[in-house]
Parts: structure tokens; sequence; C-alpha cells
């Protein structure tokens, strides 16, 4: 059986220089998958408005959508490290809302941490999650909750003066209680000198290869979101073709009356079918 990580685990394991594997799942058999192939921790992500329901962003999720979501990969990867993602609108508009809409997220679907995104413009609600005894994970570079601020989905921190802003909102987000962070689409050089400055685990997603440990979007890994691939996604496989490829055979099978076959069909019991025959030879 797997050991779920703690915490202090993630510490000693950026201490010790050994990167952290991190995964996004939203159901039951994918966190079987990730319990099962020993990721260090799994994020319930936002995300799953555009990889699972086809929104164009991932501003329409919900607090109910991700709580149907989180409890689901909770019972999937039950010695796993779970971080549930803070929707939009559940933490920005003030403190009280945003420890109410965390402590929501944790007792229905008992994940161990919860996700929100900003830096120095959301210190206080970090702190207030994390006073409330609830393990808070911060998320800067390239949020997605606030893209169009940032001008789209774009890389972040590719200047001087916008590295330093990236790493003035990391101290910031550490200082307000975080016990890790998630860069999401910096260069190499950022990653590093925030992950350097940090003591708390410093995750990537298109982070480089400088920072404590690496996320990827489980449908971009598995080739199974096809509507765009972000540079930093390195392909395991490509699921879709392999499962179009299935359904396409599946439905070949159906026309040309390929399948059933006669070990996919249920058998009467001895002697039944006949004397079915006789009973309705009767009617």
């Amino acid at each position: 059986m797997t050991q779920k990580k703690t915490i202090l685990d993630f510490l000693k394991m950026k201490a010790n220089a050994e990167p952290i594997s991190f995964v996004t799942a939203y159901d039951y058999p994918m966190a079987t998958f990730a319990e099962r192939a020993g990721l260090d921790m799994i994020l319930v992500g936002d995300s799953v408005g555009m990889v699972v329901y086809g929104y164009e962003n991932t501003l329409p999720v919900t607090m109910e959508q991700m709580i149907y979501h989180t409890e689901a990969v909770r019972r999937g990867a039950p010695n796993t490290f779970v971080v549930g993602d803070m929707p939009f609108a559940s933490y920005q508009s003030s403190s009280e809302a945003a420890v109410l809409s965390a402590m929501e997220l944790v007792k229905k679907t008992n994940c161990d941490a919860i996700k929100l995104e900003g830096g120095v413009r959301v210190v206080e609600r970090i702190k207030a999650i994390s006073d409330a005894g609830i393990p808070v994970m911060g998320h800067i570079g390239l949020t997605p909750q606030s893209s169009s601020q940032l001008g789209g989905f774009k890389a972040q921190g590719r200047t001087a003066e916008s590295a330093l802003q990236l790493l003035e909102d990391a101290l910031a987000v550490e200082k307000a209680g975080a016990f890790a962070l998630l860069l999401e689409a910096v260069p190499p050089e950022v990653g590093g000198l925030i992950s350097s400055r940090l003591s708390i685990p410093v995750l990537g997603i298109g982070g480089g290869d400088r920072v404590d440990g690496q996320l990827l979007i489980v449908g971009d890994m598995l080739g199974l979101f096809e509507s765009f691939t972000p540079k930093f996604v390195k392909k395991y496989t490509d699921l879709a073709s392999i499962i179009t490829a299935a359904l396409t055979h599946y439905r070949d099978d159906v026309k040309n009356r390929r399948f059933p076959e006669d070990i996919h069909c249920y058998k009467m019991a001895k002697g039944e079918s006949e004397r079915l025959q006789a009973m309705l030879g009767d009617k």
C-alpha cells in the first residue's frame, strides 16, 4: 500500500533535492491509476472545466463541480496527497468567504489541501485559510482565472522586471503561510530563482527544470485533450487516437454483426430453450 506523503515529506524532498511528481485527476479511475503509479501528489484542478466540460476557460467552474470531482479522486486515491482547487469567485470577495469556501471543499471531500491563484493580492486570503488550519498551495505566473488581465494564456516573467514581480509574489505567498507554490509558464531561470529563494517546495507547470517538482494536466500528457497543447507539455501517449480506433472498430463490428459473438452471450439453463419453444407453441 502506498504511504501518503505529508507536508513534512515534501519539505524533506525539497531539502534533499528529490523532485516531487504531481499530476491532475478529475475522476475515480484516473485517481486510481495515479496512485498505482506512485505519484506524490494529485491536483483536482479547475482545469476540469476545459478538460472535462469543454468550457473555453476555467471561469464557469463552480464549487459544486469541484466538490463532485474532488470527492471522486479522494475515493480513487485514498493514500495520495490530494489538493482541491478553489474555483473562481469562491475566495476573491473576502477572507471570510475564502475561509468558508475552503472549509466546505475540505469538509465535503476530505482533500489534504486547497490551491488558489494569485500573489501579493491574495495574501490575506492565504493567511486566513492557513490560520483556519487548512493547508494552502499558492499559484502564480500564468494564472488561468485572471488570464484576461495577463493578455491571454501567455508565459510570464520573461523580462527582468516581471521576474522580480513574480519573486515578490512568491515571497509574499510563502510569508502568508502557504506550504507550497505552483509556478506556471515561466522561463527556467525564473523558476530556479524562485525555488532557491523559498523554503517551501516550488512546483512547476511549464516552470522549467530548476524547480522542486513538476505538474502536468493528465489530459495533456495522455493525449486526451486535443483543443490545444501548451509548449511545456510532453505527451507520453496518444490515447485520443487509441480510443477513436477502438470505437471505430466497435462500430464496424456492430454494423457487420461481428459483435456480440457467442462468448459474449448468456446461456439459458439446460433444457429451458426447448421448454420455452413448447410453451410458445401452446399460445
